[in-house]
């Protein structure tokens, strides 16, 4: 056994990326595959015996980099270096070459010393998939936090868990039963404990896992409660909560590109899927990629087996071919609206509701950029409301023309709903669906009345530099949202009347990145922003006075021995439960910075 542990650590070390890589997020593995690999595994027209893009990407990231290193027509090939093919490779089978191994919570120390049953969820505090809550409000009530705004500041750091492989730490965690889940780009889930942050078990998916993870009673033999998240290659898994086993895994959407970004939303044994994809990101980047077939989606399955339900495309006309490029590669459309956010649920109306991407190709389709509704129970579109219109766009295509012949002639401002809407009662009893755009702007639709604005706020002054991301939180009485533009502002419900702006300093550290698109997180008193400059603040609901800063980028000693360093936060947000605060420290997308560690706070 000793020397087979040997053995797999020498394959780790082999194999392990660069520092600073990052799988789904940088061009550089779409690049690598466009240079190297795309002559003879283009999607359309491959040659005789070579397997196309689209077969390579149902192959893990070890299938793939050891058969390029193999064959005549690799050696052939010659120009592509061992990091080539490893980028190529990470790109196509979304997981870093050699994860399973390395990420594997049996080579870790500090395990926990016994791991009892899960019997309920009601004895500890929770904080339950993305939102918390149906409405998606990322509010945690009083009782639960186990944290006033008075203890804030006394907030010291407890425990550090180090994630082997991961660059990125996107999988918002959730708490539930006294235990942690939570995930990496490594692919792997894992279970620990809050108070300690030993290990109970870990988990490796076939890809990357980024959404937040949701968990809930089940109705399957020796499974009294489950766990479900997706990943990057648009698989849905269910796993035991307590032992990590897995009871069922399928398959949400068979596009080669399709990903998992959003969590899935859990009510009465339905499980509501979001889809989303890389097409924007591959088909930018290529010129022999046929751009463009991926229509986002909500599927709804039968939490206990998986079963689909239902599903509804965001684009109900099936995409066809348009044109073809010089090169003859065939193009398509309509494509986009990929649904990047958790769905938020009003079973009392059996509505859900969702926010949509930005079209692919052009023209764009009027439930991109858009706020829908579904119904619950068929999935049926009640209704759709277009926040902006025009928006054909595709990544690594330049603003005024020219690129890949993929590119949008009149490329669009990219103005997604990348986060959740979110979905509370005025004091006058009306309901309000108020939703964060990339843009910068928060909108406001009445839900009873088909989407109809209520209200909006410009919270930037220039639109393209907003960036409200990942999304914000609201109380009862205000919504809070962070910005790209290094500002945290507070908006009334009611009105959308700006309340408080505050603008964060730029960091003393050359180099690091400033922003706070991370999804923000609220408890009575207190709202939570992590930034791209890896620093995490609490500031004043009342006022936006800044209460308390931790700086995560740094070495952390971690309990599970694995070595691990904080980075920039700029997706998941915080977690609050129990008189804890929980945060994943790792981003790369553009100029972040990487990081591999999952942070507890309590109150010293």
């Amino acid at each position: 056994m000793k020397r087979l542990l040997i053995l797999v650590n020498a394959f780790i070390v082999t194999l392990a990326p660069a520092a600073g890589t990052a799988l789904a997020q940088t061009i550089a593995g779409p690049r690598a595959f466009e240079q190297h690999c795309a002559t003879c595994h283009k999607t359309a027209g491959a040659p005789e015996g070579a397997q196309d893009e689209w077969k390579l990407r149902r192959l893990s990231s070890e299938e793939i980099f050891d058969a390029s290193g193999k064959g005549a027509a690799h050696t052939q090939a010659g120009a592509a270096t061992d990091e080539d093919r490893r980028l190529a490779a990470e790109y196509l089978g979304a997981r870093k070459v050699g994860a399973p191994q390395a990420a594997d919570a049996k080579q870790m120390q500090d395990h926990c010393a016994s791991n009892p049953s899960i019997t309920g969820l009601s004895a500890n505090p929770v904080w339950n998939g993305w939102g918390n809550d149906l409405s998606n409000a990322r509010f945690q009530p009083a009782k639960a936090a186990g944290l006033s705004a008075a203890q804030v500041p006394q907030l010291k750091l407890k425990w550090a868990f180090g994630l082997p492989m991961a660059d990125e730490v996107y999988g918002q965690p959730t708490v539930a039963a006294g235990r942690v889940f939570f995930s990496s780009d490594a692919g792997a889930v894992y279970s620990v404990d809050a108070a300690a942050g030993c290990v109970y078990w870990s988990f490796q998916a076939d890809a990357g896992v980024r959404s937040a993870i949701s968990i809930g009673p089940v109705k399957a033999p020796g499974t009294a409660f489950g766990i479900y998240f997706g990943d990057l290659k648009a698989n849905v898994y269910m796993l035991n909560a307590a032992t990590g086993k897995q009871i069922w895994k399928v398959k949400a959407e068979e596009h080669p590109v399709a990903r998992i970004t959003g969590a899935p939303s859990l009510y009465q044994e339905r499980l509501y899927v979001p889809v989303s994809s890389l097409e924007e990101r591959a088909a930018g980047v290529s010129t022999v990629y046929p751009c463009c077939t991926f229509r986002g989606s909500v599927v709804a399955l039968d939490a206990n087996t998986g079963k689909q339900i239902w599903k509804t495309y965001t684009i109900p006309e099936e995409p066809k071919p348009i044109r073809k490029t010089s090169k003859g590669i065939q193009q398509y459309g309509p494509a986009g609206g990929a649904v990047w956010n958790a769905p938020t649920l009003d079973p009392a109306h059996h509505t859900l509701y969702v926010g949509t991407g930005d079209a692919y190709v052009e023209p764009a389709t009027k439930t991109t950029d858009a706020v829908m509704a579904l119904n619950m129970d068929n999935g049926r579109i009640l209704w759709a409301t277009q926040d902006t219109e025009n928006d054909a766009w595709l990544s690594s295509c330049p603003p005024n023309g020219g690129g890949s012949e993929n590119c949008p002639k009149d490329m669009g401002p990219d103005f997604d709903f990348g986060a959740s809407p979110i979905l509370r009662t005025l004091s006058d009893g009306h309901r309000i669906l108020v939703a964060g755009q990339k843009s910068g702007v928060v909108w406001a639709h009445d839900p009873d009345r088909e989407g109809t604005l209520v209200w909006k706020v410009q919270l930037v002054d220039k639109l393209a530099l907003g960036m409200i991301t990942f999304g914000g939180a609201a109380d009862d009485q205000n919504a809070y949202f962070g910005m790209r533009t290094s500002n945290v502002a507070g908006v009334k419900l009611a009105t959308g009347e700006r309340i408080w702006n505050t603008p964060i300093p730029a960091p003393q550290s050359q180099g690091v990145p400033r922003g706070e698109t991370a999804a923000l997180t609220v408890i009575p008193g207190v709202v939570f922003s992590g930034g791209w400059d890896g620093v995490l603040r609490a500031f004043s609901t009342e006022d936006g006075r800044q209460l308390w800063e931790y700086n995560t980028i740094q070495e952390y000693k971690t309990v599970n021995g694995v070595p691990a360093k904080g980075g920039s936060m700029a997706s998941a947000g915080t977690t609050v439960a129990g008189g804890m605060l929980f945060v994943g420290s790792g981003y790369i997308f553009g100029a972040g910075v990487p990081g591999n560690t999952l942070l507890a706070f309590s109150v010293q």
